[in-house]
């Protein structure tokens, strides 16, 4: 099973949820934000493409 554990947007209008949102202001510190928190929380980022980034928790428990 995997676990949505953060979701990174340039749009807050378009995200929601239980997960912690991160709003960025461009595309640069979308990527930047995005790969900084794959790291620090041993996740793996998905490009969904429209200006937003989620951080996926792949491990079964």
């Amino acid at each position: 099973m995997a676990n949505i554990v953060a979701v990174v947007s340039m749009y807050a209008e378009s995200v929601g949820g239980g997960a912690p949102t991160f709003i960025v202001e461009n595309e640069d510190k979308l990527e930047e934000t995005s790969f900084l928190l794959e790291k620090i929380l041993d996740a793996s980022a998905h490009d969904l493409k429209n200006g937003t980034f989620i951080l996926v928790n792949h491990k079964v428990i």
